[in-house]
């Protein structure tokens, strides 16, 4: 069953939404605040987000700034062009404009997930070198060996194979390991890279992961 997120402070608007969703056999769970949603996607990962902009507390750009690879439809009364395309260029997926249809918007989602779902499919193994990645059963192998990573090295792993052409900023890494894992923070990244790094190292001898001073790290290319 397909989990989607609703975070809007407007309870008729969300309770109108779940109901409908429901009843398209979509497991809902919802926020009234940019900072209850914070919390909500802590806890839990869906695999859609609809997100108003005008929330209490934390607003709906600050919100979506946080959230990674999950597809996010804006949900606004918002209606200036700008709006629309600075927030389709700043990540999200899809904007609809309040008051909606509901038959688009539920085609609209429908449509966001097939295409999540092509492209969890088309990334579901990731290689670099001697290393590869099953990402739906969460195996690592070097040489064909398997190895033995914890949820944070291996988040550690993925996102940098993910990415492997590019240097991955610390912050980066521990925006994108919190999906994974709450056990990485910026004092103890440096500790689980080096234990990743002996792992990976021990059945080939090769260094695998560079690190860029005061930036990030990257996968080495020989």
């Amino acid at each position: 069953m397909k989990k989607i997120f609703i975070i809007d402070d407007d309870v008729y608007i969300g309770d109108m939404l779940e109901e409908v969703l429901t009843k398209e056999g979509y497991a809902v769970s919802r926020a009234y605040s940019g900072t209850e949603a914070l919390l909500l996607l802590s806890g839990d990962k869906p695999d859609l987000v609809l997100l108003d902009l005008m929330l209490p507390g934390l607003s709906g750009e600050k919100v979506m700034e946080k959230i990674k690879d999950i597809p996010v439809i804006v949900v606004s009364a918002k209606i200036d062009v700008n709006d629309k395309v600075n927030l389709l260029l700043g990540g999200a997926a899809d904007y609809v404009t309040k008051p909606f249809d509901m038959q688009e918007l539920l085609a609209r989602i429908t449509v966001q997930l097939r295409d999540r779902k092509k492209d969890c499919a088309d990334s579901a193994a990731l290689t670099f070198d001697d290393i590869a990645i099953d990402t739906l059963s969460r195996r690592v192998t070097v040489d064909d060996i398997e190895i033995h990573l914890t949820r944070t090295e291996y988040a550690i792993l993925k996102m940098l194979m993910q990415k492997s052409a590019k240097v991955v900023t610390k912050s980066e890494l521990l925006d994108g390991v919190s999906y994974e894992t709450p056990d990485c923070t910026e004092s103890s990244l440096k500790i689980h890279v080096a234990n990743l790094r002996k792992k990976l190292k021990a059945v080939t001898d090769k260094e695998y992961i560079d690190s860029v001073w005061g930036i990030g790290f990257k996968l080495k290319n020989e």
